[in-house]
């Protein structure tokens, strides 16, 4: 992994942690519907992105 992936993928991984963190506040108060289930398929791609980044 070269020096151009792994700055990707951390700034994926703090991205993943900032969504986690809404995720569970949006589940928490469950104001709007919809943004939880944003916030999840947002989670699931970051997740995604990290799966790729590491096998290549």
């Amino acid at each position: 992994m070269d020096g151009k992936a792994k700055k990707k993928l951390d700034l994926v991984q703090k991205r993943l942690d900032k969504l986690r963190q809404q995720l569970s506040g949006a589940v928490r108060q469950n104001d709007d519907p919809q943004d939880v289930v944003r916030l999840r398929a947002e989670v699931a791609a970051a997740e995604a992105e990290i799966r790729r980044l590491k096998e290549s």
